[in-house]
């Protein structure tokens, strides 16, 4: 990725340092905007939050965006000069999304409410509750942030086999299409829709929302490449490849041997990389109708 050099985010909120100064963001805060336009989009369900049934364990309080099976959290370790490169790389990610979907609101008729992204050292407090490392990068909608450890990168690299910066750029911005789900009525929607389904329908609906922000976080990636210039020859194979090897069928095997597809909650590595290029090819959000796909 041609990242350096580039405007970092000021939407950041460092919590890595214990009783170090926190870095508050100064962002602004714009209201989220009305109808944007998207066909089939405003009346489907979403997702408030997803529940693990294997080892793909996730924090059942979170509003959306656990993604990823990583190993238990480590103690909190002194920060490295790859910790603030890797700082500094998200930060500028993050940027670049808020440029891509603040315009996208804008040529919707509305404004975008740019998220916060938090990072964090072992455990974090979050609106949604307390989270430890072990539970990957996720979203909370109840304060519309974005969490992350920066070592799952290392994880990403060395135990999912999914290397390569293009490949954290997809990791972030799969959470961001979480926030979009949210600012949309997506998740909240979801949220009171699943207290009355059982156990599969809440599986089978959470693939859809999962695979949503895959598809959007390939919007993402259109805008990146084609009007910024950020990507480079072999970057898309990296998201392509991360999302792969995230897939719940992939993840099942490697733990367990055999896979349970009654109780996938974010997709097959199949579908996660379709969805990907899907929302890469098209730079739509109507293109992202998950909800409504006879196939997935």
């Amino acid at each position: 990725m041609r990242w350096k050099g580039r405007r970092g985010s000021s939407n950041i909120d460092d919590r890595r340092s214990r009783g170090g100064r926190m870095r508050i963001p100064s962002g602004r805060r714009a209201r989220a905007g009305g109808g944007l336009g998207l066909a089939g989009i405003v009346v489907v369900l979403g997702i408030a939050w997803l529940t693990g049934v294997n080892p793909l364990t996730l924090l059942s309080q979170l509003d959306g965006g656990g993604s990823y099976q990583t190993v238990p959290s480590r103690s909190q370790a002194p920060q490295t000069a790859a910790d603030d490169e890797t700082s500094r790389f998200v930060s500028v990610v993050l940027a670049d999304t808020e440029n891509t979907w603040g315009e996208i609101f804008r040529q919707g008729g509305g404004s975008y409410p740019e998220p916060t992204l938090v990072l964090f050292s072992g455990s974090v407090s979050s609106a949604c509750g307390h989270a430890s490392a072990a539970t990957g990068p996720f979203y909370c909608g109840a304060d519309s942030k974005l969490y992350i450890d920066l070592s799952f990168y290392q994880q990403l690299a060395s135990q999912l086999n999914a290397p390569g910066d293009f490949a954290q750029a997809y990791v972030l911005a799969h959470e961001v299409g979480h926030h979009i789900q949210n600012v949309l009525g997506i998740l909240p929607e979801f949220h009171k829709a699943r207290r009355s389904m059982s156990k599969a329908e809440g599986n089978a609906l959470s693939v859809r929302v999962e695979l949503q922000a895959d598809c959007f976080a390939g919007i993402w990636a259109h805008y990146a490449a084609r009007q910024r210039g950020f990507v480079e020859d072999g970057d898309i194979e990296e998201a392509l490849n991360a999302a792969s090897k995230i897939g719940d069928d992939t993840l099942q095997r490697q733990a367990q041997g055999y896979v349970v597809p009654e109780s996938f909650n974010h997709g097959t590595s199949a579908q996660r990389a379709r969805w990907f290029r899907e929302g890469f090819r098209s730079g739509s959000m109507d293109a992202c109708d998950t909800f409504n796909a006879r196939d997935l």
